[in-house]
């Protein structure tokens, strides 16, 4: 199973809304990434940065794909970014692939 790992910046004081956005995630959302086969989501927090990592029962460019494709996803992008700071793939329309240096099986 293919791995992916995301960073972005929360802006300062957002990071309680962050949290209740989260918390409300809408269903339509939820049942996207399952389709696009993301699974093991999870996202941490120190400070302002966010880190996220999932897994990919149909690979990363399937699930890359399937979200860039995807009115939900464009629809939760603008909802999100009055409070978060999220670099985009210009080719993929997600967030970059952060380089794996180490893994520990």
């Amino acid at each position: 199973m293919e791995k992916y790992a995301w960073k972005a910046m929360i802006k300062d004081g957002c990071l309680d809304e962050y949290i209740r956005r989260h918390n409300e995630i809408w269903p339509e959302m939820k049942e996207l990434l399952k389709s696009a086969g993301i699974c093991n989501y999870t996202i941490w927090n120190v400070g302002n940065e966010m880190f996220g990592y999932y897994e990919c029962e149909k690979g990363i460019e399937y699930a890359a794909s399937a979200q860039a494709n995807s009115p939900i996803v464009k629809k939760w992008d603008e909802y999100m970014k009055d409070i978060l700071i999220m670099e985009m793939d210009p080719v993929t329309g997600a967030q970059p692939l952060l380089r794996k240096v180490f893994e520990l099986d």
